[in-house]
C-alpha cells in the first residue's frame, strides 16, 4: 500500500504553499544573476533573489538555488560562484536568466574575471568561493566566502509582488517636527 503525500494547508484549508508564496511576495528582494563556470568552462547563470548578506568577518553571502537549477552542479563541482546584483534598469537581464532552454549569454555583455562569467554592466560584482551547501526542502542553501567584491553608484533592481521595482529612500526626516526622544526635555513654547 502507498500513500501519497497530501499538500500542507492551513487552518482554512486552503494549499499552505500557495498562501507561503503570496506571504513571501510582499518581501523586497534583490535580484541577482548568480553565475559559475561549468567543468568544461562553459558560462552559467541564473536569476536568484534568495540571496543575503551573512557575515562581514570573514565577509560571507548566503544563496538559495533550487535543486533542480542548471546552476547547481557547476557550483557543486568547482567550489566557485559570482553574484551579479542587476541594475534598476535590468528587469529584462533577468528574464532572460530566469528562463530555461536558451543560451543565457549569447546576447548579454559578459566576460571572465577571475575565471567567472560576469556581467559587465551589473553595477555590483562578488567573487565567490562556495564554503558550504546546505539542503533545505526544495532548495540548496549556498553559504559562500566573498573573495573579492566591486560596486559603482547606481540604483539596484528589486523584486516585490511579483514586480519589479527599485528601491527610492523616504525623505529625511524635519528635526523641528521629531517627537521628543524618551527621557529627554521639551521646551514648551505654548503660552500661559
Amino acid at each position: 500500500m502507498s500513500a501519497t503525500a497530501q499538500p500542507h494547508q492551513n487552518e482554512a484549508g486552503h494549499a499552505l504553499a500557495a498562501d507561503f508564496k503570496d506571504a513571501m511576495a510582499a518581501l523586497c528582494s534583490p535580484v541577482t544573476v548568480v553565475t559559475a563556470r561549468r567543468e568544461d568552462g562553459s558560462p552559467c547563470g541564473v536569476t536568484v533573489s534568495a540571496f543575503a548578506s551573512l557575515s562581514l568577518d570573514p565577509p560571507m553571502v548566503t544563496v538559495a538555488l533550487d535543486r533542480r537549477s542548471s546552476l547547481l552542479p557547476a557550483v557543486s563541482a568547482t567550489g566557485r560562484l559570482g553574484v551579479c546584483l542587476l541594475g534598476a534598469e535590468d528587469h529584462q537581464l533577468a528574464l532572460t536568466f530566469a528562463r530555461s532552454g536558451t543560451d543565457r549569454f549569447a546576447t548579454v555583455p559578459w566576460h571572465h574575471e577571475n575565471g567567472l562569467p560576469r556581467l559587465s554592466e551589473a553595477p555590483v560584482w562578488l567573487e565567490c568561493e562556495a564554503t558550504t551547501l546546505v539542503e533545505g526542502g526544495d532548495h540548496v542553501l549556498v553559504l559562500a566566502t566573498v573573495l573579492a567584491a566591486g560596486s559603482r553608484e547606481a540604483p539596484t533592481l528589486a523584486y516585490q509582488n511579483r514586480r519589479f521595482g527599485t528601491h527610492h529612500a523616504l525623505p529625511a526626516p524635519d528635526q523641528r517636527n521629531e517627537p521628543a526622544v524618551a527621557g529627554t526635555a521639551r521646551r514648551s513654547t505654548a503660552h500661559t
